[in-house]
């Protein structure tokens, strides 16, 4: 996950092309998107510079919230129902990401509520197979999620609940960092220990970057600004409370637990918008 900036690619970019390769970057680390070398980049396959390309991660989150709300968009508009538009709209986001963030939170659940040592859940986390736990909260999710944004459409019609899946892609993939800034790595070894501990300005400054787009899209969408500050707080509080599960269990965090932090904090802001348009 983390290596050293190409300087030869950083050498010529500038103030637009460098956010601009981060975003392409994180897109690539991801998603299954395949975003073209752009012109300035040196090597496009380059291992990233994580701390620098997590700051650009909301805007990436917005573009992969884009390509569901799409699929959302068009179910809805062939007169699909609600419920089947979201379900597609969700798998959709699954396909493009290659469920990363759903295997997470599938490990994360074994090991966590089906081990009673640090050391049987780190092995769980690597095993590649499913247990009860983890189907039981990959089911809950994909129900929560569907019947979520299914309710969006009813509630706040097709723009705004594209829009609003936007904003929660935007938010829930920066709720992926909060364990990786709050927490230091749980293993020796593996892709989280390779990043080391976020620096909590690069947190700072992914969350500054994540509320702003939240709130435009809120207003691009027609939604209660009230119901997306909840949102953001929803997320930040998904986040923590991920973080300090998994410090509790094993010590610190992995690449499992951010991609849980991401399913759990998508829930928890749904949840948050939900409640202000009833209202």
């Amino acid at each position: 996950m983390h290596g050293t900036p190409d300087n030869r690619a950083a050498g010529r970019e500038g103030p637009v092309t460098g956010p601009l390769t981060d975003v392409a970057r994180a897109l690539r680390f991801y998603s299954r998107v395949p975003v073209p070398a752009l012109p300035w980049e040196a090597d496009p396959h380059a291992l990233p510079d994580f701390a620098r390309m997590a700051r650009m991660l909301p805007v990436a989150g917005a573009i992969l919230g884009a390509i569901g709300a799409l699929v959302l968009a068009g179910a809805s508009l062939a007169g699909l129902p609600p419920l089947v538009a979201a379900a597609l709209a969700i798998g959709a986001l699954a396909a493009t990401t290659g469920a990363l963030h759903e295997d997470g939170l599938a490990d994360v659940a074994d090991a966590f509520a089906g081990a009673t040592t640090r050391a049987r859940r780190l092995e769980i986390m690597k095993d590649s197979r499913v247990g009860a736990f983890g189907a039981t909260a990959l089911a809950l999710s994909l129900i929560l999620r569907v019947g979520a944004l299914a309710a969006l459409v009813e509630g706040a019609g097709v723009l705004g609940a594209a829009t609003a899946l936007c904003a929660l892609s935007t938010l829930s993939r920066t709720a992926t960092l909060v364990p990786l800034a709050l927490a230091d790595p749980a293993r020796a070894d593996g892709a989280s220990a390779s990043v080391g501990r976020l620096p909590r300005a690069t947190l700072a400054q992914a969350g500054a970057i994540a509320a702003a787009l939240a709130l435009a899209l809120a207003l691009a969408g027609g939604l209660p600004l009230a119901g997306m500050l909840g949102a953001c707080l929803a997320t930040a509080l998904a986040g923590w409370a991920i973080t300090r599960w998994s410090v509790a269990k094993i010590g610190g965090q992995t690449g499992d637990v951010a991609g849980a932090a991401q399913q759990v904090a998508e829930i928890a802001a749904a949840l948050a918008l939900l409640i202000a348009l009833a209202r």
